[in-house]
This record gives C-alpha cells, structure tokens and sequence, in this order.
C-alpha cells in the first residue's frame, strides 16, 4: 500500500463515506484509475502534545502494516483520522475496530448499477383489472 502525501487527496477522501471508531475515524474513497490502495493518516493538535500525536500517527501505521490485502477494497484511497482514545486503547481491539470499520465501508460504498433500457418495464406494478 502506498502512502497519501497530497492536501487534494486528503480533502477528496472526507467527502466519502466514513466510519467511526473510539480511537480513529476512515474516510474512504473509490478512484478511476489502476494504482494501488493508499493510505493517509492525519492526527490534528487537538489529541495532545507532538509527542501523542506521534504514538498516535505510529499506532496507526502499525494497523495498517498488519492488514491483509483482503481487507480493503482496490482502487481506493482510505484516510485514517486518529483520535486521543488510540493512545489508551488495546491494540488488538484497534485492529479488530479498523477490520470492523473497512467490512462496514465496503457494505456501504454504492456498487455502480447497470442502466436499464428506456423501454424495460420490469420492476413496475402492472394495471390492475376491474372486477366484474
């Protein structure tokens, strides 16, 4: 997995769906082309000194170095936004939180529909018929 480095990709991954964990929160989103899965980490001054935010951002590497390939979706660009709980909380419930949260995004994440043809009336209610 590579890494998200520019301001734009970070900014188009929180208008994607997201989902919250006590310690972090991930924002995903689906792009066009065929490069790999990346990932970015942001921790903001708010969860503590540079020194916390640092175990944070290092816990959090840590997570995502351990995940199998099956976990995220191709294509995608995922930001993990850590939260002041990720430096008390057990690291194996981090994990099983960060699994948690990939599954509800891929359920969530809209596949793309094929168009039906104008004429095609499947699905519609058909007129129903007088009694005699």
């Amino acid at each position: 997995m590579d890494r998200l480095r520019q301001r734009a990709d970070f900014l188009a991954a929180a208008n994607g769906p997201r989902m919250a964990s006590p310690a972090f929160l991930v924002q995903s989103r689906a792009r066009d082309d065929n490069g790999p899965v990346r990932v970015g980490f942001t921790v903001t001054k708010k969860v503590g000194t540079a020194t916390e935010r640092n175990r944070v951002r290092r816990r959090l590497r840590e997570l995502v170095k351990r995940l199998d390939a099956a976990s995220v979706r191709p294509h995608h660009d995922y930001v993990i936004v850590g939260r002041r709980a990720a430096l008390d909380r057990g690291f194996e419930t981090m994990f099983n939180d960060l699994r948690a949260a990939l599954s509800r995004l891929e359920r969530q994440t809209p596949k793309p529909s094929i168009p039906r043809p104008s004429g095609d009336t499947a699905g519609t209610k058909a007129p129903s018929r007088a009694r005699e």
